[in-house]
């Protein structure tokens, strides 16, 4: 096992039951792209496998690394504009390949700065354009005003909390689904009333916290993906979400009564 890789469940106790198999996941750009906590989905990830039975192994694709043999579900994180610039060009080398994962159905979670290179382009406050892989139908511009502060979406896998710290304002293309629609925050661009991006099972999102921990049915649902890919089936564990159901709602009742977009 390379240094890049590891079997997040040598860290714990292991359990007495035999793997139900291996999910391989790939953390895109850790150092650069990581920059508000967002390792924690990542985190996240593994110990719901670990808790559903599964063994979690995460790669940590830096610029210039080989592309691991095995993947069954990548993520990437928020940055600044420069973090963006250091990991373009070996975003464009694995481009074509993740254009095809992403048309092949391979879960993937982008936030903030990812989420913006996943689009067409991403236009710098300075007017730098950097060109995006188009994945997602999203095009999105920085400007002086920052977006920051508690989320609260409706979305396909239910109510999302999470929290925004962003100057990009981004528009979606006619036809791009977005991940949810706010009831609280400015999501992608405090007029529309969306937040995020979803394409196949490409989730694109602005919000942080990080934001599995507090939301485990998303967390899940990118999980049962990934399993079946691996696998050919996603068999749950007991898992007890006692605290993470709790601070899921503590959010949505703290929100909830403040109606509109700021």
């Amino acid at each position: 096992m390379s240094g890049q890789e590891r079997a997040v469940d040598a860290e714990d106790v292991p359990s007495p039951a035999p793997s139900k198999g291996e999910v391989h996941l790939v953390h895109l750009y850790p150092k650069e792209m990581s920059i508000y906590g967002d390792l924690g989905n990542t985190r996240c990830l593994a110990a719901r496998l670990r808790w559903h039975g599964y063994t979690a192994v995460v790669h940590d694709h830096h610029p210039g690394a080989p592309w691991p043999d095995r993947v069954h579900l990548v993520l990437g994180g928020g940055g600044q504009d420069s973090g963006q610039v250091r990991v373009q060009d070996d975003l464009d080398v694995h481009a074509d390949r993740l254009r095809e994962l992403a048309r092949d159905g391979m879960p993937m979670l982008m936030i903030c700065g990812m989420y913006q290179l996943f689009g067409k382009a991403f236009i710098t406050v300075e007017g730098l354009r950097l060109p995006g892989l188009g994945i997602l139908d999203v095009t999105t511009r920085g400007n002086a005003k920052r977006m920051i502060g508690p989320v609260l979406l409706e979305t396909e896998v239910g109510t999302v909390v999470g929290y925004e710290n962003h100057s990009g304002s981004t528009v979606l293309g006619e036809d791009q689904a977005p991940f949810g629609r706010v009831r609280y925050g400015s999501g992608n661009n405090a007029a529309d009333g969306t937040e995020g991006a979803r394409s196949h099972e490409v989730f694109g999102s602005y919000l942080h916290g990080p934001i599995l921990p507090a939301n485990p049915a998303l967390a899940d649902a990118l999980i049962a993906t990934a399993a079946k890919r691996a696998t050919g089936d996603f068999v749950p564990g007991e898992v007890d979400d006692t605290f993470a159901v709790q601070a899921h709602q503590a959010q949505v009742t703290r929100l909830s009564p403040r109606s509109g977009r700021r």
